[in-house]
């Protein structure tokens, strides 16, 4: 008996949940929204600003390679510097594929409060493989061919999923973005919690396929449309940095949901945490900030040139540290300096910190 996929239900689209088993997690992310929102306060214009940069630019980087595509994290900043009218590097602004993933986030989060529309999706798609050339480009998949997910080597694949075929994408596709739009929290229409709105957009585009390719980038950003939607701005969450930490899971959940009945209950519960996951993440970074901008303001004008550039350099690896901690060595490599003048500026600081 062949296997039924979540589309050939009778009751497709009308998902089935529990939300019982997220009632604590919801009242944990409801609770950290607040705590970040207050931490977001006291940090300047100039630092939310960078932080939005950060954001975009690790969101885009790891989304592309949960799709075992490798961009360079410098170029993808330096082409959002540029897209956003700020100082970049014109040297780092060459890839195709960083300036269009780079154009994509941008626009993704300065759109949140429109409609989602078929003419935007396009738009998306064509911005994430600019460059490209291929006739499916911006528009909905046409090959007669299934649309299936496999693994396995020639002559032994694992179909681990079969989309609709592409004569149904028109009437599925207006049928997803009719829900999604009638489910925005900002219309004032019954509210589904953020993150379970979240996790039912990425599930029931994903379950579309709608793309050729693409579908995991979008259908990834759909969802922080959605938690910015019931935010009412542009969320602070590394979502895909969070899956892609745990890229096994993710497939597996997405895999299970997507067979058999309409209860997707577990993968509410498996999305929702993810989320207040990612949450979590995003406040290190927001105290990571706060603490860095603190640390300039008391002792940014004590430092010489050498350690303020080796300063940067730390502050640079954000949340995870500069591995193994700073030696002589490693401050002399970064400033070019001697052995005297790194044991020199490694010992001055603690002067100054007591």
């Amino acid at each position: 008996m062949s296997t039924m996929y979540i589309w050939e239900d009778k009751a497709w689209p009308n998902f089935t949940y529990d939300l019982s088993c997220v009632q604590e997690t919801l009242y944990q992310y409801a609770r950290e929204t607040s705590s970040l929102a207050g931490g977001l306060s006291q940090v300047s214009e100039e630092m939310k600003e960078e932080t939005g940069i950060d954001l975009m630019v690790l969101e885009a980087l790891k989304t592309s390679e949960i799709e075992g595509e490798k961009l360079n994290v410098e170029e993808i900043r330096s082409s959002v510097r540029k897209q956003l009218g700020l100082s970049f590097n014109p040297k780092l602004t060459q890839d195709p594929k960083a300036c269009g993933i780079a154009t994509f986030m941008i626009s993704v989060r300065e759109t949140f409060k429109e409609k989602l529309s078929k003419k935007k999706l396009f738009e998306w798609h064509r911005m994430i493989f600019s460059g490209r050339k291929d006739p499916e480009l911006g528009k909905w998949r046409t090959g007669q061919e299934p649309m299936q997910i496999v693994s396995g080597s020639i002559g032994h694949e694992i179909i681990h999923y079969e989309a609709p075929p592409s004569g149904c994408l028109d009437a599925e596709m207006e049928n997803f973005i009719f829900w999604f739009n009638e489910t925005d929290p900002m219309k004032g229409q019954k509210k589904i919690p953020g993150p379970v709105r979240a996790a039912i957009t990425h599930l029931y585009f994903e379950c579309i396929h709608p793309f050729f390719d693409g579908n995991g980038r979008i259908g990834r950003t759909l969802s922080e449309k959605a938690l910015s939607q019931d935010l009412g701005h542009p969320v602070l969450l590394r979502l895909s940095t969070t899956i892609e930490r745990h890229k096994k899971e993710y497939y597996r959940e997405l895999s299970e949901a997507s067979r058999g009945e309409m209860d997707i209950t577990e993968w509410i519960n498996y999305f929702v945490k993810t989320v207040y996951e990612a949450q979590l993440d995003s406040k290190k970074n927001i105290v990571f900030v706060l603490q860095k901008e603190k640390f300039w303001n008391n002792f940014g004008s004590y430092l010489n040139e050498q350690q303020e550039k080796v300063i940067r350099r730390i502050f640079k690896e954000r949340v995870s540290g500069f591995e193994g901690g700073m030696s002589a060595q490693k401050y002399m490599k970064i400033t070019e300096c001697s052995k005297a003048t790194a044991t020199r500026d490694l010992t001055f600081p603690i002067t100054w910190v007591r």
